[in-house]
């Protein structure tokens, strides 16, 4: 069970840190609102992910039915980050927490999360043959697995908006500007990709 349990600490600590849609949405939401709204975004995850590691747990064994949906999913991801991007883009130049405009952290966190195929490629690829795998062994050994996946995950996500919004107080004026375009510019990146493995997934649909 420890070998589960490390196993899901490494892959959580290494997903929370790494960028990606929802990573972006954490610094942009906790820039824009507050440590407050980025740890809204950064539970998203435990909303998400239990419907997502179910699904790709039944449906590993059908995997060449589930690529049209996660490529339909893709381009939905793509173009939902498209206005992302766009909202980021227009961001004032000053620092100040936004008061007056609803931020809807947590939806958009969890429309990120569920709009990306990236949550369930790796539950198909990682997650999922982990949790059969060690579920086979011992039920606590996938319980455990999952506990420590998720848990990290969160935390990492939590920590990172907890260290931009100590910091936020000496990002303003054209520095803050620059972030928020630099945010943006990334949303764009992970749009493209998505549009990308969209299309790359649909491509068998014609054929």
């Amino acid at each position: 069970m420890m070998a589960y349990l490390g196993a899901g600490v490494l892959l959580g600590i290494s997903a929370g840190f790494s960028p990606g849609p929802l990573f972006a949405l954490v610094l942009s939401q906790t820039l824009r609102h507050g440590i407050r709204e980025g740890c809204k975004v950064a539970f998203a995850p435990l909303i998400t992910d239990l419907p997502i590691i179910l699904l790709t747990t039944l449906l590993l064994t059908r995997i060449a039915q589930f690529k049209p949906l996660l490529g339909f999913i893709s381009l939905g991801g793509g173009v939902f980050l498209l206005t992302m991007a766009y909202g980021t883009f227009r961001s004032g130049g000053e620092c100040d927490i936004d008061t007056q405009s609803a931020p809807k952290s947590l939806s958009r966190g969890i429309l990120t999360n569920l709009l990306s195929p990236h949550p369930y490629l790796f539950w198909i690829a990682v997650g999922a043959p982990t949790i059969l795998k060690g579920w086979s062994l011992a039920p606590m050994a996938a319980v455990s697995f999952v506990a420590a996946f998720s848990g990290c995950l969160i935390g990492s996500k939590l920590l990172l908006a907890l260290l931009v919004g100590k910091s936020r107080r000496f990002l303003a004026g054209t520095t803050y500007r620059w972030v928020m375009r630099s945010l943006g510019a990334m949303l764009l990146v992970f749009a493209g990709l998505l549009f990308r493995d969209g299309i790359t997934l649909l491509k068998g649909l014609g054929g």
